[in-house]
């Protein structure tokens, strides 16, 4: 598998504002050293990893997408010859995936594309000539970086792009049976739909999200609710109240379970925020309010300020100044 540290580090200093010299100086680095690192010419000391990551507030992901010797050993040898695939390069794979996940929560999205889509089409190519029992384990995998892929340029606003790879995502989704990573791919269709302004398809993607076979409670929640707000904005108040009192009704069963792991952001708190969307496009402006803050105000430290953060805070606003 590609190493690609090199090339987040660059755009992660870069979008911190450091230059190469300020930030080996911050470091108390060689900038020597650290221009060999950057320029992927020389590995990097788990010590500078954690260097970097700290420098630029990436909250251990960033250093978390570098294998160890180890497990770039274990993959390099299943990309060779996918037929001798093993458990423990797919769990090497699918953790790197959980970092560069995690570090979408602090960095710039269009900063993470370039190395994220070049770990997209080695785990896909990695798939097409993978066999025996890990197989569909892998497929999972791949279907999860596609989706990550497609989340990122949704985004970005690349709209083409997004849907594209969010439909690829759902196809490998079902090769698996998958139900919550297919939800997942639909949610996002759904963002896009939203980010476009298209209340249509906002009821329609959240709605498919929300029925698909095999989602997780708390996706089914969010996506009944935002399906909600998307039938408020086309005038059927009648269909998203009841498309709400859906939602309310799986609230129970959703807190008794933990988040599904590719959906982790999935906590009570953070629907909260489905229910602020759903609750300001029915008009009811102070309860928007009320969801939308107690929403933003229950993210983890280092959700606050993600950039998927912002059209909540706009929604905030918005709320306030109707109520």
């Amino acid at each position: 598998m590609r190493d690609d540290f090199p090339d987040l580090a660059r755009r992660a200093l870069r979008d911190a504002g450091y230059s190469m010299k300020a930030a080996a100086r911050e470091m108390h680095y060689d900038p020597a050293y650290l221009s060999r690192v950057l320029n992927g010419k020389q590995q990097p000391s788990e010590n500078l990893a954690t260097a970097i990551d700290s420098l630029v507030g990436a909250g251990g992901a960033l250093a978390d997408t570098l294998l160890d010797e180890d497990d770039s050993a274990r993959v390099a040898r299943s990309a060779g010859n996918p037929s001798r695939l093993d458990a423990g390069t797919v769990d090497a794979l699918a953790g790197v995936l959980a970092a560069y996940r995690r570090l979408d929560d602090t960095a710039s999205p269009r900063s993470i594309i370039p190395a994220t889509m070049a770990q997209m089409r080695e785990v896909t190519q990695m798939l097409k000539e993978a066999r025996g029992p890990q197989r569909d384990r892998l497929s999972d995998v791949a279907s999860e970086w596609v989706q990550f892929a497609g989340w990122l340029f949704a985004q970005t606003r690349e709209y083409s792009d997004g849907v594209r790879l969010l439909n690829d995502a759902v196809e490998l989704a079902d090769e698996t049976g998958n139900g919550t990573l297919a939800a997942q791919a639909l949610n996002f269709k759904g963002y896009i739909a939203r980010q476009q302004g298209r209340p249509q398809g906002i009821a329609r993607w959240f709605a498919a999200a929300a029925n698909t076979p095999g989602a997780h409670p708390a996706q089914r929640i969010g996506d009944y609710l935002q399906s909600a707000a998307g039938l408020a904005e086309l005038g059927d108040t009648d269909e998203a109240l009841r498309t709400v009192e859906r939602a309310e009704r799986l609230m129970d069963k959703a807190a008794a379970l933990p988040p599904p792991a590719t959906a982790y952001w999935l906590t009570p708190s953070f629907n909260r925020l489905n229910m602020g969307l759903a609750t300001l496009a029915l008009g009811r402006y102070s309860e928007a309010a009320d969801h939308l803050r107690t929403g933003l105000a229950g993210l983890p430290e280092e959700l606050r300020d993600a950039p998927w953060s912002w059209e909540h805070k706009e929604a905030l606003r918005r709320a306030v100044e109707a109520a």
